[in-house]
């Protein structure tokens, strides 16, 4: 399996010959993403801000690739042939991958009351039989019961998302054996990246900070 970091949330998932991608949205887009973004087998997003849903590139994807989200996302961007999934549905592919659509709680500032605010939020957990994908969405901390091996997580806090703490604790309870840091392109809300490794650390979780367009290969 490999992964490709983009900015912000979006993350390339490759592995037995198919291409996942997820939130691929506005902030930091490069044209040269385009070429990438319209090779791959699926798109799946997560909830409806701009910066996981790039609307404009999306509507010039390849037609036959298909987009999996929300109702909401679907109503926000009524130009889009999205394919609504919901929690608890399961995305069956081919070679036996699966992906579970997972609840998620995005968090609420007030600044969200004119529009921001999402209603309806998921996660997903990709699976290829041998390695168990996390990927949460914008989420605060919840209470769950979710297994994976690589977990991908928000963690600028600011109230929108769970931070560096939060985040190294469901790693823990997650089982995962590496986490992805997430959410950190934003100038709105910058991350210290010396707190997030000190928890991580902290609590003995292992963790890989990509740079936008870095590719790991996980064994």
């Amino acid at each position: 399996m490999k992964i490709t970091k983009f900015p912000q949330s979006c993350l390339l998932i490759e592995t037995k010959g198919k291409k996942i991608l997820v939130d691929p949205g506005n902030l930091k887009y490069k044209e040269e993403y385009f070429d990438i973004w319209n090779t791959v087998d699926i798109i799946l997003v997560t909830h409806k801000h701009s910066d996981h849903c790039n609307a404009e590139i999306l509507e010039k994807i390849d037609k036959n690739i298909k987009i999996y989200s929300s109702n909401e996302v679907k109503n926000t961007y009524a130009t889009l042939d999205i394919n609504i999934v919901k929690e608890n549905n399961i995305i069956n592919m081919e070679d036996k991958i699966t992906i579970e659509v997972v609840h998620a709680e995005h968090g609420y500032i007030p600044p969200m009351k004119t529009g921001g605010k999402v209603i309806e939020n998921i996660g997903y957990i990709i699976d290829d039989n041998e390695t168990r994908v996390y990927i949460t969405s914008d989420t605060i901390c919840f209470q769950n019961d979710y297994k994976c091996d690589i977990l991908c997580v928000p963690v600028s806090d600011y109230g929108v998302v769970m931070g560096a703490f939060e985040a190294s604790l469901l790693a823990k309870e997650t089982k995962a054996k590496l986490v992805i840091p997430l959410h950190a392109d934003s100038p709105r809300y910058p991350v210290d990246f010396d707190f997030v490794k000190k928890m991580f650390e902290q609590n003995e979780v292992e963790y890989e900070i990509l740079e936008n367009d870095e590719t790991i290969e996980i064994e």
